[in-house]
């Protein structure tokens, strides 16, 4: 069995699964969308710069919260798919 504890480090450079990688490019548009009304050079109601804040905090937490991800696989777990009907571990049906 592997070793599950991983510093944080080794969690942003480890794979990212696929949900998790479309959930972080969600994020990184809309922080896109938040800075860009944030920093915009004209003049906006006070409510749609609040919005932009919004908008800039969430996509923010959202992207890193996402890159943090680790597959099951990579922490040293094998997924249900992986196991077949028969519920056996992939491994032991190898050997055979």
């Amino acid at each position: 069995m592997k070793n599950r504890n991983m510093n944080l480090a080794s969690r942003m450079s480890s794979p990212t699964p696929k949900w998790f990688r479309i959930a972080r490019n969600i994020g990184l548009g809309l922080s896109a969308v938040g800075g860009a009304l944030v920093a915009a050079p004209v003049a906006l109601p006070a409510a749609v710069i609040s919005i932009g804040g919004y908008l800039l905090l969430g996509g923010t937490i959202l992207g890193a919260v996402s890159q943090t991800a680790v597959s099951s696989e990579e922490y040293g777990e094998k997924s249900a798919k992986n196991r077949g009907k028969s519920g056996e571990d992939p491994a032991d049906e190898a050997e055979k």
